[in-house]
């Protein structure tokens, strides 16, 4: 059995006793692959999200300020809440959107 899919991805067997069987065994292999592909698509839309993750010494990228006023800040959007218990609590969907935004300008203006 041969599946061929729109992906390049391309698998053969010829291993079983049946046509049928082959094609069932191409199946299951070209499943664990196709969710493989995915996976690692994945994993690379996170990096490039991620970025360098601000892992080098003094590329702060949020500051947290609890007192006297209380505010969370992205130092490079910019983008800021007066709400710290809030993002520690997990809401970070403004500072995702404004990290994809302001990577996209970055991006744009380096090519």
């Amino acid at each position: 059995g041969r599946c061929v899919m729109r992906t390049g991805i391309v698998v053969s067997c010829q291993n079983e006793k049946t046509q049928l069987q082959n094609k069932a065994a191409a199946l299951r292999v070209l499943q664990s692959r196709l969710r493989e592909k995915a996976r690692r698509d994945r994993e690379a839309e996170m990096n490039l999200l991620k970025g360098d993750g601000g892992n080098r010494w003094g590329s702060q990228m949020r500051s947290y300020v609890l007192h006297p006023y209380q505010m969370v800040k992205d130092l490079r959007t910019d983008f800021e809440v007066s709400s710290p218990d809030a993002v520690f609590d997990g809401e970070l969907d403004g500072f995702i959107e404004s990290g994809i935004r302001w990577r996209r300008t970055s991006e744009a203006a380096g090519s």
